[in-house]
């Protein structure tokens, strides 16, 4: 599929009051979102039929909001039952991204921070197909993951997301499909769209949450599974050696869940067995969880 015309698939936005079909104008040239980036969401999925965690992540795009000086303006049960309403206007072949959206129209002090009175919401629900667990290919980034002091990585923020798409961008160039991105102390942070995992004998790690990225949804409640399962995870400092050496790695993500890496710079991996339970435990998960 290109880009065009992924661009284009079915599409429902709630906003002001109303759903509208399609990709709908809403912000102007005056909006501050438009000139200063003021902008957060989340990623909520549904496939199968079940849209799992979604009240975690309608809970969590508030937060963002608050941590970028916006006003929230709707409750995490609001947006679920937005969502499953919107869900019925889609024929449920095709997974689906449920992304509620916070901007804020309006700046306040000489136009530059937020005016958080003029925030508005709106709820984007498209389909968008889940990438297959066949796994990717991931390099080392030479880009950097922000700290808290510099960017607020304590918000699924728009603003943060040029910086990934670089790291992506740079990654393809190079023949790679993405790539780990590190912190300003150069150890492993995420992967440019999701966190990252490592197996080593058994054992599974992943970079400890240190306010450069997000430790996401499904990431800790893959921690969660695994660890019922009588697999243990920690969470701890890791560097880009220790990838090199793993066992096996594989990401977790909202928008694909649990995906294998097969190939780090020119070392070449097999889709290993903690992964693949790994995803397994998440769809028995998902698909015992009711739906709304």
């Amino acid at each position: 599929m290109s880009l065009a015309a992924a661009a284009q698939t079915k599409t429902w936005t709630y906003v002001d009051g109303d759903w509208y079909e399609g990709n709908v104008a809403i912000i102007g040239p005056r909006s501050h979102a438009m000139w200063l980036g003021t902008t957060v969401f989340d990623g909520g999925r549904w496939f199968e039929g079940v849209a799992p965690d979604l009240d975690l992540h309608s809970a969590r795009v508030n937060k963002s909001a608050t941590a970028l000086g916006l006003e929230p303006t709707m409750s995490a049960d609001e947006i679920i039952g937005l969502s499953w309403d919107g869900l019925k206007k889609f024929d449920g072949n095709t997974a689906v991204y449920v992304r509620p959206m916070y901007w804020a129209e309006h700046g306040g002090y000489m136009g530059v921070p937020a005016d958080p009175a003029s925030t508005r919401f709106c709820l984007c629900l498209y389909e968008s197909p889940m990438q297959p667990p066949s796994g990717f290919s991931i390099t080392v980034s030479p880009f950097r993951r922000p700290t808290i002091e510099t960017m607020p990585t304590n918000a699924k923020a728009g603003c943060l997301y040029p910086n990934n798409a670089r790291a992506i961008l740079e990654a393809r160039k190079r023949g790679f499909d993405n790539a780990l991105v590190l912190d300003m102390l150069g150890n492993v942070a995420e992967t440019g769209s999701s966190n990252i995992f490592l197996v080593k004998d058994g054992h599974v790690f992943t970079p400890a949450a240190n306010g450069t990225f997000l430790a996401g949804i499904t990431r800790s409640r893959t921690i969660s599974l695994l660890a019922d399962y009588g697999f243990r995870t920690t969470e701890k400092v890791l560097t880009v050696s220790d990838f090199m050496e793993a066992d096996e790695i594989f990401s977790t993500g909202n928008h694909s869940k649990v995906i294998p890496v097969t190939r780090i710079e020119g070392r070449e991996l097999q889709p290993g067995p903690v992964a693949r339970k790994a995803r397994e435990l998440y769809w028995e998960w998902a698909h015992s969880t009711p739906a709304a």
